[in-house]
């Protein structure tokens, strides 16, 4: 869809407007996307920049991620499109009975603690990005997050506000190391208060020196090792190093003229391209872009297809019902034809088988657009820092289950169900948009109710944005944002939906970052929107 075809001149109330530019970077953090500018602006590529402005994210919004996150990236290199699965691995001693006698018999694994972390992933994304794509020296990239973690930066409004909630909850702060790192005045930072993170500035340096071989195969991972045995934990060095990031082929669904892109299971990012496979049998151009019957559609779709993700999908070595199953034309059909329009429904697993997260895009003048997302998963993860080292570790092992024969089992060397998802969308094998809304399960339902606003309504980006997002949660349950309009959360309640409304739009209703392609990136270049949802920006040059 060409940029004519969007209504620049409808929007909603927000503080952002759309930025144009040969050269792009959109992060929710405006000191990352100058770190990105940056490194563009030295000679570097939309991936050199990607990595530069993870970096700095790590540090800036250390609430959503940090060098202990998990990483998944979609790369357009100017003649195809790349998929880079960098979550990480449960280590070898975890099994359903290690958590039974750890942790008593049950269900679902510890969320905070050394029990929840599996292998980080982020920094061997860095790498395997620099060593495939990358222009400038990996050092260069990471001296931008170096400067920031040793000088130090003000602490803006929406992390704050994320950081002062994460500091009364118990089961986080009193995790071994998390205090002394994020709280190093008894108390989170104040708005416009300095925090440096020299620790952080060590590991950086460690990584940059040695392409991130300092964290797997060395220092870091033996500092690492050595804390878990302090806490009587699994974690071993032997697990990092056993640890390598997978390149993917993507996942993909036709919707609308466009073809929209996601990472293959073990992430959720079927969901999006299941419920916009749902929403093909439906005219919803037809229906008013705000309107009850065009969002209770969407729900009805998201819903439907979680019911089979939260059922099938796993790492994919352990999957019985496999992708291709799952976004069978005729199966979603099948599945399309249950959504009533006049009633909202709890949907169950079908059978398709025949017999706290940060989101960050780039784009250059020379074609090459990145789709990167990072992320501890709950806000500042499982609450374990390694001292003198900064590593704030993720805590993905929430994602496995021990239930018996579920294909999410958690067992040694296995990645657990995840939840974050880059996108990336294309147009007669060209790429048109790549883009992101972060925020756990918020993630599919976001790239879905934001891509059908663009492509169905014709809304810009930054509309596109800034629009009001519902966002189901189980069952009948789901929320709205305060800004949606009251007749259409009244006309929902009437179908049934069972309508909560959620004052904390940092993470509950996702955040985006999207850059469309315009033209000819030398020529005509792109139009970035970044999300008001969070401090970020969108720059270019």
């Amino acid at each position: 869809m060409p940029s004519h075809a969007f209504d620049w001149t409808r929007g909603y109330p927000s503080v952002r407007t759309p930025v144009f530019a040969r050269n792009i970077v959109s992060t929710s953090h405006p000191l990352a996307a100058q770190a990105g500018l940056r490194i563009l602006g030295q000679g570097g590529n939309a991936v050199d920049a990607a990595i530069a402005a993870a970096a700095c994210m790590t540090l800036v919004e250390p609430c959503s991620n940090g060098l202990g996150s998990d990483a998944f990236a979609i790369v357009w290199d100017g003649q195809s499109l790349q998929g880079l699965n960098a979550s990480g691995q449960a280590p070898q001693a975890w099994s359903p009975a290690y958590f039974d006698r750890r942790h008593g018999e049950g269900l679902s694994l510890p969320r905070r603690g050394w029990d929840a972390v599996t292998v980080p992933g982020a920094v061997g994304a860095w790498a395997a990005l620099s060593e495939r794509y990358g222009k400038l020296p990996f050092a260069d990239l990471l001296a931008p997050a170096i400067e920031i973690a040793e000088r130090g930066y003000a602490v803006p409004l929406v992390v704050q506000s994320k950081w002062a909630m994460a500091a009364e909850v118990a089961d986080l702060v009193s995790q071994p190391g998390f205090a002394q790192a994020f709280l190093p005045r008894g108390r989170a930072p104040q708005v416009g208060e300095r925090f440096c993170f020299p620790d952080a500035a060590r590991s950086l340096r460690l990584i940059a020196e040695t392409r991130g071989e300092a964290f797997y195969r060395g220092e870091i991972a033996a500092a690492v090792e050595a804390f878990a045995k302090e806490s009587g934990a699994a974690m071993t060095a032997a697990d990092f190093a056993a640890y390598r990031p997978e390149w993917v082929q993507t996942l993909s669904m036709d919707y609308a003229g466009h073809t929209l892109h996601e990472i293959p299971p073990n992430g959720q990012g079927i969901a999006a391209l299941m419920a916009l496979g749902i929403l093909k049998q439906f005219d919803l151009a037809a229906l008013p872009v705000d309107s009850v019957a065009s969002q209770h559609l969407q729900i009805e779709a998201m819903k439907l297809a979680f019911a089979d993700v939260y059922r099938h999908v796993a790492d994919s070595r352990a999957m019985r019902v496999q992708a291709d199953e799952m976004l069978d034309p005729g199966y979603l059909a099948t599945r399309a034809r249950l959504i009533d329009p006049n009633r909202a429904q709890d949907f169950k697993a079908g059978n398709p088988v025949k017999g706290g997260t940060i989101y960050l895009t780039t784009a250059d003048e020379s074609g090459m657009m990145v789709s990167f997302i990072q992320s501890n998963y709950m806000g500042f993860g499982s609450g374990v820092v390694v001292p003198g080292y900064g590593l704030s570790l993720q805590n993905r092992g929430f994602g496995f289950t021990r239930e018996a024969g579920h294909p999410n089992q958690v067992a040694p060397g296995k990645r657990p169900f995840h939840t974050i998802i880059p996108a990336f969308l294309m147009k007669d094998g060209q790429p048109q948009m790549s883009y992101g809304v972060m925020g756990g399960n918020m993630q599919p339902q976001g790239h879905m109710q934001t891509l059908v606003r663009m492509l169905d309504y014709h809304q810009h980006p930054q509309a596109a944005c800034d629009a009001p997002r519902w966002r189901f949660n189980e069952g009948l349950s789901i929320n709205v944002e305060p800004s949606m309009d009251p007749a259409t959360v009244e006309g929902l309640r009437q179908l049934g939906h069972q309508v909560g409304d959620i004052h904390d739009s940092y993470q509950d209703f996702g955040a985006g970052q999207f850059i469309w392609r315009l033209g000819d990136p030398a020529v005509d270049g792109y139009v970035a929107a970044s999300d008001p949802r969070r401090d970020g920006a969108a720059a270019g040059w």
